[in-house]
């Protein structure tokens, strides 16, 4: 991990801080438990114990793995519904298939990114593909869902599919960090996701004893979760490790350090940053459904069980069994 990297030195820079410039202070931190997903996938609940007003316009994150399967274990989701949100799913290492009701698929292998837009329904299914099955292998990635406004809660599917090298690669200004920008513009430099939602989503790979100061919006919330390693985060250099969430205040930019001393199994602090534009809208959540009121989650199931948010095409992608 983590499987797109390049020589930081060759790289365009982030800014250092400037004078007036205001780091973001650490205004909670909550380890995420864990738990299974779909067929039994392992996952950590990223948010787990973070309130919907600092998540916003987030609301659910999964830590899928890292997990070295045996063969015959990997495991994925079988077929299901969506309305109302989006769904990011980021493969730092392995490989997933996705196929939707809407014609969208593909394979999310090695840093890619499958960005579904729900909207107004869809039926998907992502499952590890035939050979992992068979061979077992290293799994690890993240999905995250990602409100859409009450205005945009009923637009069309959309199917967004980001390659690893599509990625903006930056380098903090010593060249001691490597920043993957996704989703967003961070300090002039702007991932390739498309989003309804004015958000910004980075993984950043803070080598030991390194420190690194990431320009963020202020008008954007703050999060940042600990994919691997340990280290610190913000104003007061809080204490972090894997598996943590810091919940960050107002400012205009994101401090991070890496511990010298990392484990073996991972040489290096590896952090989510994620921040976003506040809908600032009631949500109500059941299952894979977000919406703004109980009586659109009631239709939502409704339209499900009538079949109105699309149907399993011919010759669909099916989970694989051992």
């Amino acid at each position: 991990m983590p499987a797109v990297t390049a020589d930081t030195l060759t790289l365009p820079r982030l800014s250092a801080p400037g004078l007036g410039d205001v780091e973001r202070p650490v205004k909670k931190v909550v380890t995420a438990p864990s738990g299974f997903e779909g067929e039994g996938f392992p996952v950590r609940r990223m948010f787990a114990g973070v309130s919907l007003a600092d998540l916003d316009p987030f609301v659910h994150a999964d830590q899928m793995g890292a997990v070295d399967y045996a063969a015959g274990e990997p495991k994925g989701t079988p077929w299901h519904p969506h309305r109302g949100f989006e769904t990011v799913t980021y493969m730092i290492d392995g490989t997933f298939q996705h196929q939707d009701s809407h014609g969208g698929g593909g394979l999310i292998a090695d840093g890619a990114t499958q960005w579904m837009t729900a909207g107004a329904g869809i039926l998907h299914i992502e499952t590890p593909p035939e050979e992992l099955v068979i061979s077992g292998g290293l799994f690890h990635g993240v999905q995250l869902w990602v409100n859409l406004p009450a205005r945009d809660k009923f637009s069309p599917p959309r199917y967004q599919s980001i390659e690893g090298e599509q990625v903006s690669l930056v380098a903090s200004p010593d060249g001691g960090s490597l920043v993957r920008i996704i989703a967003g513009d961070v300090g002039g430099f702007r991932g390739p996701g498309s989003t309804h939602t004015p958000i910004a989503v980075v993984h950043a790979t803070v080598s030991p004893g390194a420190r690194v100061s990431v320009p963020w919006k202020p008008e954007y919330n703050g999060l940042v979760y600990v994919l691997a390693g340990a280290g610190t985060v913000g104003a007061k250099d809080t204490p972090v490790h894997l598996g943590q969430t810091a919940v960050l205040g107002a400012g205009d930019r994101i401090s991070l350090a890496a511990a010298p001393r990392q484990d073996a199994d991972a040489p290096n602090l590896e952090v989510l940053l994620l921040g976003g534009q506040p809908i600032r809208e009631h949500v109500e959540m059941y299952g894979p459904f977000v919406m703004n009121t109980r009586q659109e989650l009631q239709q939502a199931v409704e339209d499900f069980q009538a079949g109105r948010l699309g149907v399993i095409p011919e010759n669909a992608l099916m989970p694989h069994r051992a």
